[in-house]
């Protein structure tokens, strides 16, 4: 068990950790590093159980400031450091970690912990004074958007803390404080209210995630991959998340912090970067991937950083799979002998099904197509609608009735509702581990990332077609067609796997032609699992039955509800997901 401080905080130091649902995905993880003997700098974390009394109340429980105070006194014993002071000071990280995978919805505050003395200390540490002040401004920066919650200005690199700390205070209306526990109090306190943000909230409801699960705080000890030429960060996924092939699929950074790989400001490197410039780094990383993979059972998002040649993991995370890529992976692993096949069933949603049997650009209208922009492919599927560059102007224009593009330089959070109100997404900046190729996946929507800057300033209004597959879009509205999944070997045996464990028998249109069925309209109620069940009542001695209603998900729970032998349905995958989960879900033997 981990070390406890009180009620409300406990140090992660190697042991077995307390539950997901208590300390968070993030915290979580670390711990699991640490079992695994992977190299983690040290941290505590501020339970879920202290997010929910803080929402309830409005205020943080009484003893935490004091269990605070004790973990880092820890930390600064584990690191070696003294927070707020020199000569080695001590700098954390402050971040969010919800019980459920929730990437880039709630915030993170880095460096935090400096002030004009920890600088000068730092500085004269490390040898470098640039580093040091870059280090602060960051910093600055960061708390001002996250816990002050202001738009504040930009940090002009050539001023010095003095001048950003009035420039802040001058747009914000509230001075940072300089003392490392306050700050790291505040900090707290915002992770606890982005739980509440609107982005968390849209992210939640999309996601079907509850409300009252609540966000642990995981505060870590910094390490800096914008210390030198022999620093840097990055993102790794044991697999291809967009193809599913097992192979590593990666990217990094140089001399940068974390926030510049997933804000999509810049345009990381391949992970092969990583491997010339420090091959060991580069092959322990690629070890620690193989690792986590094994341990999880599961493809893992992996966040590293490199501190003058030494390798970091920072978390680990099942990842966030494009369609194609969930159903190659499910299947790889179920064959590697990783799980079994009912897991594998599982794995695959039926909406991914859906959307990954869902239409395609035709092959003769790609021959006269007029190619507007090409960047990398993020998260496969096509897209039609007209382009806006502004996610309020998609969720207005979207609730309107209009298929919309939304066309960005860069997404944050705060475009969580434009994206999901989009067809597709396209940015000028980033990479496959950006924010928006990361929540694309997660979506099932298109995505196209880095386009180039200005490649998209003339495109506002157009009718495009996005090709999330390939990386491209394309002037107007592009002919499609509807793959067959009998026609591709993956989905096919997934598709005999989920037929062996469904109590529900689905079956083609093709080959129903014997098949004593009743017919179910289609109507515009298609979705409402009332008219479902009073469909079903009409057809009551049906062995089975047919039709776009029966084949939605809450149409296999009716006719599983029904005692119905099986349904007719054109593609058969998705229904079959759908009645394994039911089954699953309500204990059954299926």
């Amino acid at each position: 068990m981990a070390l406890g401080f009180g009620r409300w905080t406990l140090g992660l130091d190697g042991a077995e950790a307390p539950s997901r649902d208590l300390i968070g995905g993030k915290a979580w993880s670390v711990a699991r590093m640490q079992t695994l003997g992977l190299t983690v700098p040290p941290a505590f974390v501020v339970t879920t159980a202290a997010c929910k009394a803080y929402l309830t109340s409005g205020g943080e429980p009484p003893e935490l400031e004091a269990e605070v105070d004790a973990a880092i006194v820890w930390l600064e014993s584990k690191a070696g450091r003294t927070f707020g002071a020199g000569p080695r000071p001590l700098l954390v990280s402050v971040r969010s970690g919800a019980p459920v995978s929730m990437p880039g919805m709630m915030d993170t505050v880095l460096n935090l912990g400096i002030n004009d003395s920890t600088e000068a200390a730092l500085a004269d540490e490390c040898g470098d004074p640039a580093f040091a002040r870059n280090t602060h401004r960051r910093f600055l920066d960061l708390y001002a958007h996250i816990v002050l919650r202001a738009t504040a200005p930009e940090l002009d690199e050539a001023q010095g803390p003095a001048a950003w700390r009035a420039a802040i205070a001058a747009a914000c209306g509230t001075e940072i404080p300089a003392d490392a526990r306050e700050q790291l109090r505040h900090a707290v306190r915002a992770v606890f209210e982005s739980w509440n943000s609107r982005r968390a909230r849209r992210y939640r409801q999309h996601h079907a995630i509850p409300d009252d699960l609540g966000t642990a705080v995981t505060v870590q000890a910094m390490v800096f991959g914008n210390l030198d030429e022999r620093s840097g960060t990055g993102v790794l996924f044991s697999r291809n998340p967009s193809t599913g092939a097992a192979e590593p699929y990666g990217e990094y950074l140089p001399r940068a912090q974390g926030e510049d790989v997933v804000s999509g400001k810049f345009t990381p490197q391949p992970l092969s970067a990583l491997g010339a410039a420090m091959p060991d780094a580069h092959a322990r990383l690629l070890d620690a991937a193989r690792t986590l993979e094994n341990a999880g059972r599961d493809v893992q998002d992996i966040e590293f950083t490199v501190e003058r040649g030494q390798l970091y993991l920072l978390q680990s995370r099942s990842a966030k799979l494009a369609p194609h890529a969930a159903v190659h992976i499910a299947v790889a692993l179920a064959e590697e002998g990783l799980i079994d096949r009912r897991s594998a069933v599982l794995r695959v949603s039926p909406d991914q099904a859906r959307l990954l049997l869902s239409p395609r650009i035709a092959e003769h209208a790609l021959a006269g197509a007029r190619l507007l922009a090409s960047g990398e492919p993020a998260s496969p599927g096509v897209g039609v609608g007209n382009i806006v560059t502004d996610s309020d102007e998609a969720e207005r224009r979207a609730e309107a009735g209009d298929a919309v593009v939304l066309a960005r330089p860069t997404t944050s959070p705060d475009d969580l509702h434009g994206m999901i109100a989009a067809k597709a997404v396209v940015t000028e900046q980033g990479g496959g581990t950006s924010h928006a190729a990361v929540v694309g996946r997660a979506l099932g929507l298109p995505c196209v990332v880095g386009c180039g800057k200005g490649a998209l300033d003339q495109l506002a209004g157009e009718l495009v077609t996005v090709d999330g597959r390939a990386g491209k879009v394309y002037a107007g509205a592009l002919e499609i067609v509807a793959p067959d999944e009998s026609h591709n070997e993956t989905l096919m045996r997934l598709s005999q796997w989920a037929s062996a464990e469904s109590p529900l028998r689905v079956i083609s249109a093709a080959s129903a032609e014997s098949a004593a069925a009743a017919d179910i309209s289609n109507d515009a109620d298609a979705a409402d699992p009332e008219k479902i069940g009073l469909a079903l009542e009409r057809v009551k001695g049906a062995r089975g039955v047919r039709g776009g209603l029966i084949a939605s998900d809450e149409g296999v729970a009716a006719a599983m509800k029904s005692g119905l032998e099986f349904i007719v349905a054109d593609p058969v995958l998705p229904p079959l997901l759908a009645a394994v989960r039911q089954a699953v879900a309500k204990g059954e033997n299926a």
